[in-house]
């Protein structure tokens, strides 16, 4: 009775030790150095590029257009929170008819996490914002700051050929009390990580 808790030690230690001794993409801290962007991708040429629009509804429909672009280091390992961040853009909000309720500027504040998904940039595409061997796949979520004194946060999603089909493209956000949780087709994101 005293050993049966042995075996799963081992287990546990060996899995600790595996974790450990995987290799990352980052500096030499283990960290990642990683830029983000609301895209734009022209499908006519297979080109993705800076600038783009994306935007994402409440449980009543009215909704939320951002753009925006930034990076963030995130430290080596799961669950880890960073304030070394930059970046933001422009938020619009508008009520279930469409009609603008307000409008302005958002800049990130803190990373709350980032995981890495599996996936590559499909043949045939041309990034032009940054290296394309830099590109990944992967979920993001920044603490950000409204121009109006609200409060939010925002949820990057990027999916590429042979990332899980559990994975959403395109962001979704929260900006006070309101969470524009239904995301709209047709929104776009972009990781490269350094």
């Amino acid at each position: 009775m005293k050993n049966r808790w042995l075996p799963g030690l081992a287990l546990l230690l060996f899995s600790l030790i595996a974790v450990m001794s995987a290799p990352s993409r980052g500096g030499a801290d283990g960290a990642a150095h990683v830029r983000w962007d609301i895209i734009h991708v022209d499908f006519s040429t297979l080109t993705l590029s800076a600038g783009g629009r994306a935007s994402a509804f409440a449980n009543d429909q009215s909704s939320i257009t951002l753009t925006g672009s930034g990076m963030f280091v995130a430290p080596a390992g799961d669950g880890k929170t960073s304030s070394a961040v930059t970046g933001g853009g422009t938020w619009e909000t508008f009520d279930p008819g469409g009609r603008s309720t307000g409008s302005g500027t958002y800049s990130v504040t803190s990373l709350v996490g980032w995981t890495p998904a599996p996936g590559f940039l499909p043949p045939g595409f041309t990034d032009q914002i940054g290296d394309p061997t830099d590109t990944s796949p992967g979920l993001a979520v920044l603490r950000i700051a409204y121009s109006d004194g609200t409060a939010g946060i925002l949820v990057l999603s990027c999916t590429f050929g042979g990332t899980p089909p559990a994975v959403f493209e395109g962001v979704t956000a929260s900006k006070g009390f309101v969470d524009y949780w239904i995301r709209q087709e047709e929104n776009f994101t972009d990781f490269h990580v350094r």
